[in-house]
């Protein structure tokens, strides 16, 4: 399993406290079942009890890692004491064991719990300086250009042909464009990273919401290609942020195409989901790449590539909200991006 994998496996875990308790809990009590019954060591299923409220403190919020600790509690002394299955104690020994294992579980979740609030300042902390970075070098190429063609148009107004004029316009334009889908995407990128995307859903039509998309590169939608099934089945999304995504995919397929290249879209039905795949003929992702090309602030070529590492991540955090997947899909040509959407429920 690569680090991506396993991260992203941590991630779903955190983001499921309960269901990650529960398994932890019956795993931890099952194991201790079968050590006293083929070890009968009394030190062993303490062991195993404590590391699985250990486990649910570093996961989980500290709520989840008391409850583990008085249920483990509670499980020790019907289950492993005697008399077995019933809450009373007689013996001294079981009695110390487990007022010391109750005291060490809360002592331990205490510090999980610290532990845990220290690495999330900590991540903060490296997602602030992230940004400051990307912010004082994404923000003054475009500024600099839009600056530099204002001046140029201004200073030689008179001097300049009808042809130059616009392409000077239409050179500001472009950066202005590029500026604005830089900080949307740096925004929804802080949102993401602090919980704090909120949304509703709509029932739309998934080529709707792509041709929207579509709409937003006036200059290049010759180069785009959609493909779609015919009577496609509705999603329940938020339009708007799906439509980001979506561009933001588009986008970095058209950048790293060649020029004379297309850019296909193809829209189907697979399952109980609808799929789009976005495929684009440039150099590729590599195999090592393929999950942290969805990474904030990473860049496959950080010298030429000239994007803000922020796009595809972005898209990851929208599509993840949605209940769907995104992935890069390995292709003989170019790159696959693949975005997942869960059908809407009402349809068939």
């Amino acid at each position: 399993m690569t680090f991506a994998k396993t991260v992203s496996m941590a991630q779903y875990w955190r983001s499921q406290p309960t269901l990650f308790t529960g398994t932890v809990l019956v795993a931890a009590i099952f194991s201790s079942f079968f050590i006293d019954r083929f070890l009968g060591s009394t030190i062993a299923v303490l062991l195993i009890l404590q590391l699985a409220v250990v486990l649910i403190a570093l996961q989980c919020n500290a709520n989840f890692a008391y409850f583990s600790a008085v249920y483990e509690a509670a499980s020790y002394n019907f289950l492993f004491t005697t008399p077995r299955y019933s809450l009373q104690m007689f013996n001294l020994e079981d009695i110390l064991n487990l007022i010391v294992f109750l005291i060490v579980a809360l002592t331990t979740s205490k510090l999980a719990e610290h532990y845990r609030r220290q690495q999330d300042e900590l991540k903060q902390a490296n997602l602030r300086n992230s940004i400051l970075l990307s912010v004082s070098h994404d923000l003054r190429t475009p500024l600099a250009t839009i600056i530099g063609t204002l001046t140029t148009l201004k200073e030689y107004m008179p001097k300049l042909s009808e042809s130059q004029k616009d392409e000077l316009i239409d050179s500001a334009a472009t950066e202005s464009h590029r500026l604005h889908q830089y900080i949307e995407n740096l925004l929804q990128a802080t949102k993401l990273q602090h919980g704090a995307l909120k949304f509703s859903l709509n029932e739309d039509s998934i080529t709707h919401v792509l041709h929207q998309a579509i709409a937003r590169f006036p200059t290049t939608q010759p180069r785009i290609v959609v493909e779609s099934q015919p009577n496609l089945p509705t999603v329940m999304v938020s339009s708007s942020l799906i439509e980001q995504a979506i561009f933001n995919v588009l986008d970095n397929a058209l950048r790293y195409s060649p020029q004379d290249k297309k850019v296909t879209v193809n829209a189907y039905r697979h399952e109980k989901m609808l799929r789009l795949d976005i495929q684009d003929q440039g150099c590729g992702i590599a195999d090592a790449d393929r999950e942290a090309v969805f990474d904030l602030f990473y860049r496959q070529h950080p010298s030429t590539d000239g994007g803000a590492g922020l796009g595809l991540a972005v898209a990851k955090g929208i599509i993840t909200a949605h209940g769907g997947q995104i992935s890069a899909e390995p292709v003989a040509k170019g790159s696959l991006i693949r975005i997942t959407l869960p059908i809407n429920k009402g349809e068939k």
